[in-house]
């Protein structure tokens, strides 16, 4: 029933917005590894261009991002850390949750590889022996998914991360990669934005396919209920259109060179996380 609202609100926006000469606005706060691939530059114009409405993209990492959609400074949030998704949404800042697509999280390092991690599936073992052998890490430090991922693992392993050899550059991805790349160390990264910076690190994945490393995204709309002035309906029909077959499409087929960054999941339900030795 609300899939069959949302297309309903979808087209009636279709018919609004052809005549419309006057040109809205809303704002999106998401991630920077959204923003930092180009992903973006290639999903939202179509919709601009349909619906005759200017989406404002505030890319801050998802905690922030949250933040913003809990203060109502925004209209919509697309992020990549669900259980921080699940609670803004049980806490009323948040309505109409939707998967949208997913990558995975990779451990990468210098090509010397010095905690000797290269091919581990684990990615708590991996953190383990690069915490043992005192090799620098860089974590991003700033409350975002990719940051919300790295503590979790942490947690598992049971370790506490400190000293010297644990830096903290509170950055988005990009500029992460680049000081982990600068200081010979490890960091974790999603795959969309270490695919983005290809050829501007030396960087290598030395750890992938733990499901522990999944990384699923998803959009949710500020609630109206709680901020009134909010864009709702033009939120919702953003909402449709990442979710549509259309910008499912776009998203599946945005590459780097011959790589896809993002696999969508909100139409291509039959595609599967990578397997691995772990359980989730």
């Amino acid at each position: 029933m609300l899939r069959s609202a949302l297309v309903a609100v979808w087209i009636l926006l279709v018919a609004v917005c052809s005549t419309a000469y006057t040109q809205e606005r809303i704002r999106l706060a998401t991630t920077t590894s959204t923003d930092n691939s180009g992903l973006l530059e290639q999903l939202l114009p179509p919709f601009e261009q349909r619906f005759g409405v200017k989406v404002d993209v505030i890319a801050v990492g998802t905690g922030k991002a949250l933040k913003l959609g809990e203060n109502g400074d925004v209209d919509v949030v697309l992020v990549h850390a669900r259980e921080a998704e699940d609670r803004f949404v049980a806490d009323g800042f948040g309505v109409n949750r939707r998967d949208v697509m997913y990558n995975n999280f990779v451990l990468v390092g210098p090509e010397t590889d010095p905690a000797g991690i290269v091919g581990m599936p684990d990615a708590v073992a991996a953190l383990t022996a690069i915490s043992g052998k005192r090799a620098p890490f860089i974590s991003r430090g700033d409350d975002s998914g990719t940051h919300k991922k790295e503590r979790a693992l942490w947690k598992e392993a049971r370790i506490a991360p400190s000293g010297a050899w644990y830096l903290e550059s509170g950055q988005g991805m990009g500029p992460t990669l680049l000081m982990a790349d600068e200081k010979r160390g490890y960091t974790l990264t999603d795959r969309g934005t270490l695919l983005a910076y290809k050829g501007r690190t030396e960087l290598v994945v030395l750890c992938e396919g733990d499901l522990h490393l999944f990384n699923p995204y998803g959009i949710i709309a500020v609630h109206p209920a709680r901020h009134p002035h909010v864009q709702y309906v033009f939120a919702m029909a953003l909402i449709g259109w990442v979710t549509s077959q259309e910008g499912q499409k776009i998203i599946a087929e945005f590459k780097i060179g011959n790589e896809v960054l993002f696999h969508p999941m909100a139409v291509n339900r039959t595609a599967k996380p990578r397997s691995s030795q772990r359980k989730p």
